[in-house]
C-alpha cells in the first residue's frame, strides 16, 4: 500500500538570514534610544541647565578679586612720617590640591611656627581657599616655597609700618592683621585712613593662578587720605627719652607727658611709658596700647590748686594780700583731720601755692564755696571731654562737695578727677591769659589728591577768668619754683618759670579710700612773662620719692630746656630781657597771628620797628640744609624741605613780614654745591 505527503525543506541560510535581521533592528533600536537619551541629555543641560552650568564654568575660569585700598599716612606737623603703609606677601592653600592635607599642615607648620592643629583643622574646613600665614618675612616665604606643597599660593597685602619705632605709639595706635585699626587714632580715623578698596575681574589660568583682564587699578583712586598732626617728633622724642628716665630713676610704673602751646591749644607731644614698638605689638598689653593721657582718669592733687586759686580771685572771695592761718600743720574738719607736709602759720595766696599748704587752700575753698568750687572747675574744662576726637576719651567728674571734708580735699586735687590732657589744657588757660583753647592733636585730613577733607584751627572754648586774674595767678606760681617753693627743681637760669607741684594718694576703688600709693606731678608754663609751652609730667606710684617736685619737676625742666630753643623763644633772663618783656604784648592771641609785619633779623638794616610776635623771613639761599633749618628755627620759623643739598628757592621770598610759627619752604638741590 502506497503512502502519500509533503515534506517540508528550509532553503539554505534562510535561518542566518532571519538572525541577522533582528540583530540589526536590536541595534538599530539601541542607536536610536543613545540619541534619544543624547538629545534629552543635551536638551537638558543646553537648556534646562543652561544658566546654572554658565555660572559654574564662570566661576571656575573667572575671578573677581578684591584688591585692598592702601591705607593713608600719619604724618608730624613737619611731614615727617609716623606711620605708612607697605606691601608684604601672605601665604595660602588651595586644599583641593593637597593629597594630604595633614602632611601638609604639619610641615608648613614646623617651617613657619605656627599651631598644626589649628593649620588642620583650617585646611579641613576650607575647599578652595584657607590663609597659611600673613604677611610673611622673605625668608619665611622662601622656606615655604623650598617644601613643595601642591596649591600654595602667594598673595601681596598691605602692612602698617611704624618708621619711628616705638615714637608716639600709643597716640598712633596699631593695626590687626586685617588692616582694621584697634586703638588709638588708627581707630579713631579708621574710615579716612583705610581708603575704598576695589574688585577686579580676572581669570584663572590652567595652574589656579588668578590673572587680571585690565591690569590693576590706579593706586590712587584707592589710597586712603593722610592725617597730618600737631605732634613734633623732636619734642616727643624729647619727651619719651626723660619721661623714661624719670620713671626708672623713681622706680614707678608708669609715666606721662603732656606738651601743648597754650595760645592754640595744638598738642605738641603726648609721651607715655613703658612704650611698646607698633611694628610688633603681639602680646602687647592692652593697658599698655591705651592712650592713657587723653582716655584714662586720676586725681591731679595739689596741681589743682592753681585753678582753686584763680577761681577765688575771679569771685572775689580772697584778697590778694589777705592772710590765712595754715593751723601749724594740722587742722580738724568734723571726724577729720588734714595735714600738711610742713608746719606753717601764715600764709598770703601766694605763699600757699608756694608751699602748696593743703590747710589753707582748703579755707580758701570755704571761702569760694561749695557752687563756686563745682563752677570753677567746670569753667576750666573738668568734667567734660577734652575734645581730641578719640574713642574712649575720659571726662573725669567734679562730684558737688556735700561734706564738709569734701569740699576740703577737692581743694588740693583730691576727690576730682581728670585726664592729663584736662589738666594740661586748663593749665594753658591760665599761661593764655584766662582764655581756655581746646586741645587738638589733628591738624587736617588729606585725601590723596591734596585736597583737605578735615582741618582744625585754633578754637576759643570760653572765657573762664579774667586777664588780670590769670597774669595775678601766674605771679603767683613763680614763687613755686624759687628756692622756697616746692617745685624748685623745676627752675631754669635762662627762662622765668610758673608752675605747680602735685602729689595725689590713689583711691582705693574697693575700701571706697585711699592707698599708700601716690602719684606725683608737675605742671608748669614757660616762659612765664609770654607762654608758648605748658608740659605736665605724671609719674605713677614713685618708690624713691613721692613728691612732685622731687620726681616730675625735673623732668619738667629738661623738657622745657630742650624744647624752648627749637621753638625760637629768646630767654627771659639775661642781657636786654627788661628791653623785650616791654615790648611784649599785654594779652595773648587766641589764635596765631598770620601774615602781619616783623622785624628784621639780626643783621639787617632796621628800617621800622615792627609788632612783636612777627619776624621777618632770612635770606638762607645757598646755605646747605642745616644751616638754613638751624637759621628758620632760631627766628621760630617752621622750615619745610622740598629735596636735599642747598637751597635753591625760598617761599616766603626773603624780607617777607611773617608770624613767628610761619612755614618757610626751602627748595633744595644738590647740583648747587652741597
Amino acid at each position: 500500500m502506497a503512502t502519500s505527503g509533503y515534506s517540508q525543506v528550509r532553503a539554505p541560510g534562510e535561518g542566518a538570514s532571519r538572525w541577522m535581521r533582528l540583530r540589526v533592528a536590536m541595534m538599530g533600536g539601541l542607536l536610536l534610544l543613545g540619541l534619544a537619551l543624547a538629545f534629552g541629555r543635551a536638551v537638558q543641560l543646553q537648556v534646562v541647565q543652561a544658566a546654572r552650568l554658565g555660572l559654574m564654568a564662570t566661576d571656575q575660569s573667572q575671578r573677581e578679586m578684591d584688591i585692598a585700598a592702601r591705607r593713608g599716612e600719619i604724618l608730624d606737623r613737619r611731614g615727617v612720617s609716623l606711620a605708612s603703609s607697605v606691601e608684604v606677601d601672605s601665604l595660602w592653600v588651595d586644599p583641593s590640591q593637597l593629597g594630604d592635607p595633614r602632611r601638609a599642615a604639619m610641615d608648613l607648620a614646623r617651617a613657619l611656627h605656627l599651631d598644626a592643629s589649628e593649620l588642620i583643622t583650617r585646611f579641613e574646613r576650607a575647599h578652595r581657599f584657607a590663609w597659611v600665614k600673613r604677611q610673611v618675612t622673605p625668608q619665611e616665604l622662601s622656606v615655604a616655597q623650598a617644601l613643595g606643597v601642591p596649591g600654595l599660593g602667594i598673595t601681596k597685602e598691605p602692612k602698617r609700618f611704624y618708621p619711628q619705632k616705638e615714637l608716639a605709639a600709643q597716640v598712633l595706635g596699631v593695626v590687626g592683621k586685617d588692616g582694621v585699626g584697634l586703638e588709638g587714632l588708627e581707630l579713631a580715623f579708621e574710615d579716612e585712613l583705610s581708603g575704598t578698596g576695589s574688585k577686579v575681574e580676572g581669570i584663572r589660568d590652567a595652574r589656579g593662578r588668578n590673572v587680571l583682564l585690565d591690569g590693576a587699578p590706579a593706586t590712587r583712586a584707592r589710597e586712603g587720605a593722610n592725617v597730618t598732626l600737631t605732634l613734633d617728633r623732636t619734642l616727643q622724642y624729647t619727651a619719651e627719652k626723660v619721661l623714661d628716665h624719670a620713671v626708672a630713676e623713681s622706680e614707678a610704673i608708669t609715666g606721662m607727658v603732656v606738651a601743648l602751646d597754650p595760645r592754640t591749644g595744638e598738642v605738641l607731644a603726648l609721651a607715655h611709658v613703658p612704650r611698646f614698638n607698633p611694628n610688633s605689638a603681639g602680646g602687647v598689653p592692652p593697658s599698655v596700647l591705651r592712650d592713657r593721657a587723653a582716655l584714662d582718669v586720676f586725681e591731679p592733687g595739689s596741681t589743682f590748686k592753681a585753678f582753686v586759686a584763680a577761681g577765688a580771685l575771679e569771685n572775689a572771695a580772697v584778697r590778694i594780700d589777705e592772710r590765712f592761718f595754715c593751723e601749724n600743720g594740722a587742722w580738724e574738719v568734723g571726724k577729720h583731720v588734714i595735714h600738711d607736709t610742713h608746719s606753717h602759720g601764715w600764709l598770703t595766696l601766694g605763699q600757699i601755692l608756694q608751699v602748696s599748704s593743703n590747710i589753707c587752700m582748703a579755707k580758701v575753698a570755704q571761702r569760694l564755696g561749695r557752687e563756686g568750687m563745682v563752677h570753677t572747675a567746670q569753667r576750666f574744662g573738668f568734667g567734660e571731654r577734652a575734645g581730641l576726637a578719640l574713642p574712649g576719651e575720659g571726662k573725669g567728674s567734679v562730684p558737688y562737695p556735700r561734706e564738709e571734708i569734701a569740699l576740703a580735699t577737692q581743694s588740693f586735687g583730691q576727690g576730682v578727677s581728670a585726664t592729663a590732657v584736662q589738666v594740661a589744657a586748663a593749665f594753658g588757660a591760665l599761661a593764655n591769659g584766662g582764655v581756655l583753647m581746646r586741645p587738638y592733636i589733628v591738624s587736617r585730613v588729606t585725601d590723596a589728591d591734596g585736597v583737605v577733607l578735615l582741618e582744625n584751627q585754633p578754637t576759643a572754648v570760653r572765657r573762664v577768668v579774667s586777664e588780670r586774674t590769670a597774669h595775678t595767678v601766674v605771679s603767683m606760681l613763680e614763687g613755686v619754683v624759687e628756692k622756697e617753693g616746692t617745685g624748685s627743681r623745676a627752675h631754669m637760669d635762662e627762662y622765668r618759670v610758673a608752675g605747680k607741684t602735685g602729689t595725689a594718694q590713689k583711691p582705693d576703688t574697693l575700701a571706697r579710700g585711699y592707698t599708700d600709693r601716690h602719684i606725683a606731678s608737675f605742671i608748669g608754663m614757660v616762659p612765664a612773662e609770654a607762654p608758648r609751652l605748658v608740659v605736665l609730667v605724671v609719674i605713677d606710684e614713685p618708690k624713691t620719692d613721692v613728691f612732685g617736685g622731687l620726681v616730675a619737676a625735673p623732668a619738667f625742666k629738661e623738657i622745657a630746656a630742650a624744647a624752648l630753643p627749637g621753638l625760637g623763644v629768646a630767654a627771659s633772663r639775661g642781657p636786654n630781657v627788661a628791653r623785650r618783656t616791654s615790648e611784649a604784648p599785654k594779652t595773648l592771641p587766641m589764635t596765631p597771628p598770620v601774615q602781619v609785619k616783623g622785624e628784621p633779623s639780626p643783621g639787617e638794616t632796621l628800617t621800622e620797628r615792627l609788632p612783636p610776635g612777627a619776624v621777618a623771613v632770612p635770606d638762607v639761599q645757598g646755605r646747605v640744609g642745616r644751616e638754613a633749618v638751624a637759621r628758620l628755627l632760631s627766628l621760630a620759623l617752621e622750615p619745610r624741605l622740598l629735596g636735599s643739598g642747598r637751597v635753591v628757592a625760598q617761599s616766603p621770598a626773603p624780607g617777607a613780614r611773617v608770624a613767628k610759627g610761619a612755614r618757610v619752604t626751602l627748595e633744595m638741590s644738590t647740583a648747587a654745591g652741597d
